[in-house]
């Protein structure tokens, strides 16, 4: 989605810039050259520019400041999203940030344990991918054997049953499903125990500041954090709370307005 966010970039740019000019230099030419008291006919450029700048302008600032919409692509954050989730990510929770650059202009907060969030990763800077926040700045996490660990203290799980996927999701089907819960936030985890044994990238880290250890709810089918390292701050790019629509094959309204917990 980064070609798109340039394109609307220039483009804004290009028209504002025409409307500028001809308001205050090639608008004035015309009318003396034709003897008018009048602009008089417009160029196509410029007719075109002053009616679509004021459209690209509120598609800028409300993508770049206020809410953007992004597509679920994996099945990582399954049982949360699913693939084929059309989500709205708040821009401004975590303050503000410029078109294309990323780079933080306002601060108004930090991402919290449990925010599910969009992000460009370290190894992959032109993509858009989204995880759990796991652990903050200065927090240690670990894993093992199915179980995070913060600050020394396991989290707490309580089964809910065998899971049943649809769509693109059945690949998921006879995995454990459990409720996991962060201080003060739960959510829903799944967790292959009918398969052998798979690198779940255990380990302990400390989470330097500045710096975020996010987490797929799909545990077995997630690249997270565990296996490339930490989230720096200047990548976030906004907190998911929406989805909007739903298709997978089909439109499933039944996912249509769900909150992202």
């Amino acid at each position: 989605m980064r070609w798109f966010e340039i394109a609307l970039v220039v483009l804004t740019a290009f028209t504002g810039l025409v409307w500028l000019l001809d308001k205050l230099v090639f608008a004035k030419r015309r009318a003396a050259a034709q003897g008018l008291l009048d602009d008089g006919s417009e160029p196509l450029v410029i007719d075109y520019s002053k009616a679509f700048f004021p459209v690209l302008l509120v598609v800028l600032v409300l993508r770049s400041f206020i809410a953007e919409p992004f597509r679920i692509p994996s099945n990582s954050m399954m049982p949360t999203l699913l693939t084929g989730d059309f989500i709205l990510v708040n821009k401004f929770t975590y303050g503000l940030r410029l078109p294309i650059t990323n780079k933080k202009f306002v601060g108004l907060g930090a991402p919290e344990r449990g925010d599910v969030v969009v992000f460009r990763p370290p190894h992959h800077p032109d993509q858009d991918w989204i995880k759990r926040v796991v652990g903050l700045p200065g927090d240690r996490v670990g894993y093992h054997d199915n179980q995070v660990t913060l600050n020394g203290e396991p989290l707490g799980y309580a089964p809910l049953g065998v899971y049943e996927g649809k769509g693109n999701g059945t690949e998921m089907t006879g995995a454990e499903e459990l409720r996991e819960t962060l201080p003060g936030r739960e959510h829903r985890v799944l967790e292959r125990t009918d398969l052998p044994f798979l690198d779940q990238g255990e380990g302990e880290w400390e989470v330097p500041p500045g710096h975020y250890f996010v987490m797929g709810d799909n545990r077995d089918n997630s690249e997270d954090s565990r296996y490339w390292g930490f989230l720096p701050e200047q990548n976030l790019r906004g907190k998911a709370f929406l989805i909007w629509m739903h298709i997978d094959g089909g439109v499933d309204f039944s996912r249509v307005g769900s909150r992202i917990q």
